[in-house]
């Protein structure tokens, strides 16, 4: 006989049970799904995958993480608020990635990056082309803290300048890369060096970044120098004359320093710390306006209609421009294609790729599908050596398997800090390698929200500069080399495993 204020144990729906904790048959099947249906897209498209195919794997794969979610006992109000929320959190991107599409298309009309463009190739020598791009896109990476505004401003004329100088726009597109990600990882003005410590607990952002000089300062170095063997080793293809490249750009735009403008604001904005969208699409809509007075023929050759006045050929330049992208008709084709970029539909592919690869990630993590992939991961890190591993493994493996870099770095330092703290190692450690691992690797997985930007800013596929972002790929190397080694590890008296502050629960689906 039950209680009559209790519901009868064989009547209690699962819904009322709840959901029940996920096997790792379950966790995996959703991962499968993901990688089988990516390995068969990237075989039949190639790098045309981007254009709807992989956005399709994606969304197919988060249909059936759903679908084992709801089998688990997950209702269907639960993941549906999860999916919302996941791309929620994306919000903010695409609408930076709205501003960078418009931002492209109106600094070409104005000029900016082909003037950028005109001044690389008399300073820069084609031998000396890749390891200089590295270096002055870690410099500005330092400057602004930014590797995505990097990459949009400078990465881009980098990227257009390479053809000219006889360069590989892949390895241009690698140098741009390694060196933004550098300088973004090496300031205390960036977001994710900011926030890793954070996460991490006990453990000041200038901590954090003086650990990261035992890793980063080599990997950049070691990557410095490939870049250069690669410039000496690949002669230009055909012959480069800087005089007759600079001639055919001042033919066809009005070479000034007036058309820097655009980039210092941006600068400014950038160091002042204003919000990203507003510095990015502000700095567009000025570009745009600025076009009109300073490269008149260019934009009416872009509106090509002659029986249009002159605030009405403005108007419509302006709008094209941010919306469509600038569209060069000088009659050369070569500087029509590296000029004829941009606009904010220029990302929208990009922004269907994020918002698949978010909703996979916001069901996964929900379900509790992520977190079950990592406790095996943790259990069988016995050693400093294999923990640190582990914690590069779990970082790339969300890196692949979400999405996205935050959830990359946000989890990892989460889950990882009371370990480490028992094991006696410093927090700034697992701060390491989650940068090390976390963030430098995101832009090297295609339907990753930072690789699916940086090849559409950069007009480059992931799979084509992957080979050649040295830096990133040497990050996790060194940080793995020293676990091993121990070289470079610090360590504390072991925290007790009972205190409670190193046994603080994770959050409702696992990260913060």
């Amino acid at each position: 006989m039950t209680d009559k204020g209790s519901p009868d144990p064989a009547v209690i729906t699962p819904e009322a049970r709840g959901p029940r904790e996920p096997s790792l048959l379950d966790a995996l099947i959703p991962v499968v799904t993901l990688i089988g249906l990516i390995g068969l897209t990237i075989a039949l498209f190639g790098t045309d995958a981007t254009g709807g195919p992989l956005q399709v794997a994606l969304f197919v794969s988060a249909t059936v993480a759903a679908l084992v979610a709801l089998k688990n006992g997950h209702s269907v109000a639960r993941v549906r608020e999860a999916t919302i929320g996941g791309i929620s959190s994306a919000l903010a991107a695409v609408f930076i990635l709205l501003a960078v599409g418009a931002l492209i298309g109106a600094w070409n009309m104005a000029g900016t990056i082909p003037t950028v463009v005109y001044y690389g190739v008399g300073l820069l020598n084609a031998a000396w082309f890749y390891p200089a791009t590295a270096i002055v896109c870690g410099l500005v990476g330092l400057a602004i803290g930014s590797s995505w505004t990097t990459a949009a401003t400078l990465g881009v004329a980098f990227v257009a300048l390479a053809p000219l100088v006889g360069a590989n726009p892949a390895i241009a597109a690698g140098a741009v890369i390694s060196g933004a990600y550098f300088g973004d990882k090496m300031t205390p003005i960036s977001e994710t060096t900011v926030l890793v410590p954070s996460l991490v607990g006990n453990v000041t952002t200038n901590q954090h970044i003086g650990a990261m000089v035992w890793t980063s300062g080599p990997a950049v170095i070691l990557a410095i120098i490939g870049f250069t063997i690669l410039g000496l080793l690949t002669p230009p293809e055909g012959a480069f004359e800087p005089a007759l490249v600079q001639e055919e750009l001042s033919r066809h735009f009005n070479i000034s320093l007036v058309n820097f403008a655009p980039l210092l604001l941006l600068v400014f904005f950038s160091v002042r710390r204003m919000p990203p969208f507003l510095s990015i699409f502000g700095c567009a809509i000025f570009g745009a306006v600025l076009a009109v007075f300073t490269q008149p023929e260019a934009v009416a050759a872009f509106v090509d209609d002659p029986s249009a006045g002159p605030v009405s050929v403005a108007i419509q330049a302006i709008y094209t421009a941010l919306a469509t992208g600038f569209v060069s008709n000088t009659g050369n084709e070569t500087i029509d294609a590296l000029f004829s970029r941009g606009g904010m539909d220029s990302m929208l592919y990009t922004i269907w790729l994020v918002l698949g690869a978010l909703s996979f990630a916001a069901i996964m993590e929900s379900a509790g599908f992520l977190e079950r992939l990592v406790r095996p991961v943790l259990a069988a890190a016995k050693s400093t050596g294999r923990l640190i591993a582990s914690v590069i493994a779990t970082c790339i493996g969300l890196n692949v398997i979400a999405g996205d870099q935050y959830v990359a770095i946000v989890m990892p330092s989460r889950i990882y800090r009371a370990e480490f703290a028992k094991r006696g190692l410093t927090p700034r450690m697992l701060s390491r390698a989650v940068e090390d691992s976390g963030t430098v690797t995101s832009p090297l997985v295609p339907w990753n929200s930072c690789g699916a930007y940086m090849a559409g800013v950069l007009g480059v596929a992931t799979a084509a500069y992957l080979p050649y972002a040295f830096f990133n790929l040497l990050s996790p190397l060194i940080s793995l080399i020293y676990g091993f080694t121990g070289f470079r590890i610090e360590h504390i008296e072991p925290a007790d495993p009972a205190d409670p502050a190193d046994s603080e629960p994770l959050p409702e689906g696992g990260i913060a």
